[in-house]
């Protein structure tokens, strides 16, 4: 009774592997593998990183407003003469002796039409694009999270199909065999299920290495560079989600980052442009300086202060080359915007109606599933008592694996579409019961 006892545990455990799997790693669900990725994609690293380039410009632009502070130091030896310096013939002997001159000069724009101005608005659009940006990427990490997730859940309930399509198969050449031995069957039945035994337990090889495959893909969605530690929940049957097209297109055409960003570049050319027509515009700026200076120390002081007009009377066309370039570009984002727009449409009502499919295909394949049982149930129990054949047998348990997978696919399908409606809607669904 003892040895019974102790062993025991070790013959639930062999009998169980999947529990005793589920025992050494925690399962986490579809949002906190989300989560993960938010934190550890590298894409969603660098996309910060661009947006953080574009906070620097607005200061960059910013900086013109400011006063503009320089300071120097120069010590010079040199040689010269009382003629070079005064442009005479008196004294043509060379001197050499030491100068030193340092100082502090300002300048500061006093006025010039706003031109500033709209380069720091031009900076904060092209920010507000890359922020655009950096959401587009996150919804793309998302989606990608969510079809691996539920492409590894759906390898594995494939693989579990492919273990029981090996298990029944067995239990059919035990059949055949034991209808051989007793003269009720053929030879031929016996390798015929022997046949059916070997490719079973091929596709179960394959369905093993999809698992391993889709779990790898799963860890490279979540940007994680170590193995995974965990498992995850099974909810390929989640609920459904109910939409028209003309309720995905609104939400599509009112939160899509997409459109955020070229409607931000848009705006950041168009004060590109107000800021280059200022260039035909005088600017005023004032300046100043304090300065040291003299061949020994202590040095001679002097100081100045002032103002100045700038206005450029011809640049060779430069500023109307440049003006001509900026309106192109935002004509050419402008009817970006509008293929974009085209393409979101095509996109909303692609993802809408793989939705609507994938449901119906739910349906249709928990039908085809449920008679594709009742049928092999009819055709083991003709066999057994003589009026089916193997063949009979044969086709219905492949009619069986295959409705299995029509259905694991059909949930695959369903998850995955609402997962392309949210992405291109850029909206979460909570579903429906």
């Amino acid at each position: 009774m003892r040895v019974v006892v102790l062993l025991a545990p070790l013959l639930i455990a062999s009998a169980c592997p999947a529990l005793a799997r589920a025992a050494e790693q925690p399962e986490k669900t579809l949002q906190e593998c989300i989560a993960i990725a938010l934190e550890h994609h590298p894409s969603l690293k660098a996309a910060a990183a661009t947006v953080e380039a574009g906070t620097q410009r607005v200061w960059q632009a910013a900086s013109g407003y400011l006063p503009q502070v320089n300071a120097n130091y120069v010590a010079t030896r040199q040689g010269t003469s009382v003629s070079a310096r005064t442009q005479t013939q008196v004294g043509t002997t060379t001197t050499t002796y030491n100068f030193y001159n340092t100082g502090v000069s300002f300048s500061q724009r006093l006025f010039d039409f706003g031109k500033v101005l709209d380069g720091i608005r031009a900076a904060q659009a092209t920010e507000q694009s890359l922020q655009a940006d950096e959401s587009t990427q996150r919804e793309t990490v998302v989606l990608n999270v969510k079809q691996s997730y539920y492409n590894l859940l759906a390898a594995r309930r494939l693989l579990a199909v492919a273990d029981e399509t090996v298990h029944q198969n067995q239990q059919h050449l035990d059949l055949a065999q034991g209808r051989f031995q007793v003269g009720l069957a053929p030879k031929f039945d016996v390798t015929n299920a022997q046949v059916q035994v070997a490719n079973a337990d091929l596709n179960r090889v394959t369905a093993r290495n999809n698992v391993s495959v889709a779990r790898e893909t799963l860890r490279n969605a979540l940007g994680l560079t170590e193995p995974m530690d965990f498992d995850i929940v099974d909810d390929l049957g989640g609920a459904h989600v109910t939409i028209t097209q003309d309720q995905a297109l609104k939400m599509a055409y009112d939160n899509r980052p997409e459109l955020r960003s070229i409607q931000a570049q848009e705006r950041a050319d168009t004060e590109q442009i107000a800021a280059l027509k200022k260039d035909y515009l005088p600017y005023l700026a004032g300046n100043g300086g304090y300065n040291w200076s003299g061949s020994d120390y202590p040095l001679q002081s002097s100081w100045n202060i002032g103002a100045s007009v700038n206005l450029s009377i011809f640049n060779g066309g430069l500023t109307t080359a440049q003006i001509g370039e900026a309106e192109a570009n935002l004509s050419n984002l402008k009817y970006n915007e509008e293929v974009l727009r085209q393409n979101i449409a095509l996109e909303v009502r692609q993802a809408v109606l793989n939705m609507q499919q994938a449901v119906e295909s739910i349906r249709v394949s928990a039908t085809a599933l449920r008679q594709a049982r009742e049928n092999l149930e009819l055709a083991e129990g003709r066999y057994q008592t003589g009026v089916g054949n193997i063949i009979e047998l044969t086709d219905a348990q492949a009619s069986l694996t295959t409705a299995e997978a029509n259905h694991v696919q059909a949930l695959y399908n369903h998850q995955t579409a609402i997962a392309a409606v949210e992405k291109a809607t850029a909206q979460s669904f909570p579903g429906d019961d």
